[in-house]
């Protein structure tokens, strides 16, 4: 008995603040072992189960990665005072964090709006009570209210179980904004969301996939570690497998000085299916229109993980690799690829943050600067620069699945609501068949995929499962009523989530693809008339 004791103790010794607060000595689940929700078409308010994602816990970053990126590679011993101090500095740098926090008044308007807490079924993935850890922190230490009368007002010590908490629901929030849209006052959850893993990773708890794909993209360029020799080598590849199959010499240069065009695309295009078949489309686009472009090997990637953070520092940092590549290449035109977070960073910050991107540049102010791939696309499609058979695309049936970041903090075009309408027309040119998912799933009302926001990670893949649920059930009513089987994207994770997750509902993955793999077989390549 003693000795079962004594080994006991010793256990215990070892489960550090860090361990508890992450979950680092509990087992993940095993991918085979998650279970996806019955598809039947319909989104149903859940019935709450406390706890049900409690224990699904995102993979601690190592000390070397936190390092790397400037942060304290453990938990630091004064963590609680640290924190306090890191959320007192972002309320005085960011008063509208301060604003979210002071005027929810918990009025129930996004509680079902969460894809998570939809899936999930845990109270604590509603939008408003995930908030309501950060807040209740807030209140504690920041408001007289508080101070004086504690929990009766809200307010709450920041002790490792609410750290915990936080590190486990703070990570199954993708930062979408969905519940945002059908708030009153507007509340920006995300930016809570942002602020919390900002704090989290100041006094050394960071999260393993975005902090690890971080420090790559500050390396080497982009968020998979190619090397410029690998990438060069790639692109030959792609030139050989597209001249065997078209009988077409299309480039995809790569470095070339004083092109027409800089592309930056998500590097997830340069290997993995169906991302490449995309990447593919935009080289067939650019050869039979007869502009010239080029890829970066430098600033090959157009992802930016520092915004799921919350670290402006971080993307600023990660985005001067395209100021950079614009000065050493002297495009004319800035082209960004199917990716959803890249072109809302792209579309809001990039002008701010590493700008102005203006003639000082070389680049040419009668175009938009950035301009996203699918407005260019289309722009040449209604001008006959490039002809495109739908016909080609008669095997499929599509429908479109808007991305969070482009649908609800970003244009294309120049007018309003041009993100919604420009992917859909070029859909629209390139197949004959279209149909369109349920109205409340779609557009601004756009559900997650469930795997943005940093949670492309598959110790969370119960989360991501049952993230996606919405979204799911939304396609699967649209191919029961219409025979819909292509599942049109504009976004890398969502590729990337989709092509994992689809399986698991029984639905083929090979039904996910870009919307430029479908403008890949319908375009005319050869001589123009």
């Amino acid at each position: 008995m003693a000795e079962t004791a004594d080994t006991a103790a010793e256990q215990e010794e070892v489960l550090t603040d860090q361990d508890i607060v992450t979950g680092a000595k509990e087992p993940s689940l095993k991918p085979a072992d998650v279970k996806a929700p019955e598809l039947t078409g319909d989104i149903q308010i859940p019935h709450l189960v406390k706890g049900a994602m409690a224990k699904s816990k995102c993979h601690a970053a190592k000390p070397e990665t936190m390092e790397a990126m400037g942060f304290p590679g453990r938990l630091v011993d004064n963590w609680e005072e640290a924190a306090v101090k890191k959320l007192g500095e972002l309320l005085t740098k960011y008063k509208s964090l301060q604003v979210y926090l002071d005027i929810c008044v918990r009025c129930g308007s996004c509680t079902d709006k969460c894809q998570f807490f939809l899936g999930s079924k845990d109270p604590k993935n509603m939008p408003v009570a995930r908030a309501d850890l950060l807040r209740k922190v807030y209140k504690k230490y920041f408001t007289t209210e508080g101070k004086i009368f504690g929990s009766l007002a809200g307010a709450a010590k920041l002790d490792l179980e609410l750290l915990g908490e936080w590190y486990t629901y703070f990570h199954q929030c993708s930062q979408c904004r969905r519940c945002s849209v059908f708030c009153p006052y507007g509340i920006d959850t995300a930016e809570i969301s942002m602020a919390a893993r900002e704090i989290m990773d100041s006094i050394g708890i960071g999260q393993k996939y975005v902090n690890t794909v971080l420090v790559k993209l500050h390396e080497i360029g982009n968020n998979l570690g190619m090397n410029p020799k690998a990438l060069k080598a790639t692109m030959e590849s792609t030139e050989e497998d597209i001249q065997e199959e078209d009988g077409v010499a299309v480039k995809l240069p790569v470095d070339q000085v004083g092109a027409e065009v800089l592309l930056i695309t998500p590097s997830a295009d340069f290997f993995a299916t169906p991302h490449i078949e995309s990447l593919i489309g935009y080289a067939k686009v650019f050869h039979q229109a007869g502009i010239s472009w080029t890829l970066s090997s430098t600033a090959s990637e157009a992802g930016n993980f520092g915004m799921f953070i919350g670290s402006y520092e971080h993307m600023q940092k990660a985005a001067m690799r395209i100021r950079k590549a614009i000065e050493e290449l002297k495009p004319k035109r800035l082209i960004v690829g199917e990716c959803g977070h890249a072109w809302r960073i792209a579309y809001a910050f990039w002008n701010t943050m590493i700008g102005p991107l203006d003639n000082s540049l070389g680049l040419k102010l009668e175009y938009p600067r950035p301009q996203h791939i699918c407005e260019y696309t289309l722009d040449l499609v209604e001008r006959g620069a490039i002809k495109l058979d739908k016909s080609a695309n008669d095997d499929v049936i599509p429908t479109f699945h808007d991305s969070c970041n482009v649908a609800r903090a970003t244009r294309m075009g120049d007018r309003p609501g041009g993100q919604f309408e420009i992917p859909r027309a070029l859909i629209n040119a390139a197949c004959n068949r279209y149909v369109e998912m349920d109205s409340d799933t779609i557009k601004e009302k756009t559900f997650c995929c469930g795997g943005g926001g940093g949670l492309l990670s598959d110790e969370i893949l119960d989360v991501r499962v049952q993230g996606a649920m919405p979204r799911m059930q939304a396609y699967h009513a649209i191919k029961e009523e219409n025979g819909a089987n292509f599942f049109a994207l504009i976004c890398a994770i969502c590729k990337a989530q989709f092509t994992k997750v689809f399986p698991k509902y029984g639905i083929p993955m090979i039904e996910v693809g870009g919307i430029h793999q479908l403008v890949a077989k319908a375009i005319e390549l050869g001589a123009k008339e």
